[in-house]
């Protein structure tokens, strides 16, 4: 069977419904979509063993009110039966109401994930068992709360694409200059934080300045000072009340 391609941010393929899985078979290299004539079919969770891709979203879609409750999850935790899906690739919780403490202790097991999406959650922290899913080429966590990064992150060396905009960071931690976020092939996106200056003046100067400045024995140092002082994090700015995940099921079509 042919690996399934990762498809790139802007083109992922959802499955409608509250909780489906995909099971896909098709062709293609790592940021194209799988083969039109690629199976698609959707089961049980806890019937997808053998699952490889796995869409549990809950965005606002275009469309009518219907339309966009029909996509809704409102997912608060997830089922400890992530870590027995061994061929899982692509997992999507996008636009949920997952934090740190939604994600069952197995959820790291998932070795053979290259795309992970959970932007539009509530995530402050990223665990640091993120560095165990080391075939990851795609991490999107756009619009979260997250005030800090794991040095974790780093170990994630076959990472293409990178998605931190929208949340309350104000630094990186260095062992992100490991990672080869800068060529034309590459995706990192990082605007909308509260960055300390010197990062900040880096950003403009583009991307591929920031990676070296915070490969520099300078950064190493005023970042280990930094994250002794123990700064209280920004506040969050974005009121996520009026998320659509967040309304009752009842008042969803209001």
């Amino acid at each position: 069977m042919a690996a399934v391609g990762v498809p790139p941010l802007t083109s992922l393929r959802r499955c409608p419904g509250h909780v489906q899985v995909a099971e896909e078979d098709g062709g293609g290299e790592p940021g194209e979509e799988p083969a039109r004539g690629g199976h698609v079919r959707p089961r049980r969770l806890q019937h997808a063993g053998r699952a490889r891709a796995l869409y549990l979203v809950s965005y606002h879609a275009a469309g009518s009110q219907s339309q966009q409750a029909y996509h809704m999850n409102r997912l608060n935790t997830l089922p400890r039966g992530f870590g027995s899906l061994p061929a899982l690739e692509v997992l999507d919780l996008t636009y949920n109401n997952l934090n740190e403490n939604s994600l069952p202790g197995n959820f790291f097991y998932l070795t053979t994930l290259r795309a992970l999406y959970l932007s539009d959650n509530d995530f402050e922290i990223l665990p640091p068992d993120i560095g165990k899913l080391t075939k990851l080429q795609i991490l999107s966590l756009r619009d979260n709360d997250l005030i800090s990064l794991p040095k974790e992150i780093g170990e994630l060396t076959q990472l293409k694409e990178l998605h931190i905009q929208g949340n309350r960071l104000t630094v990186l931690p260095p062992e992100l200059g490991n990672l080869d976020l800068t060529g034309q092939k590459q995706v990192f996106k990082a605007e909308n934080n509260p960055w300390v200056t010197p990062i900040a003046d880096q950003f403009q100067l583009g991307v591929s300045h920031v990676f070296e400045y915070i490969r520099s024995e300078t950064y190493k140092y005023l970042y280990g000072r930094h994250m002794q002082a123990n700064p209280e994090p920004p506040k969050k700015n974005n009121d996520k009340s009026k998320k659509i995940s967040r309304k009752p099921l009842a008042a969803k079509n209001k």
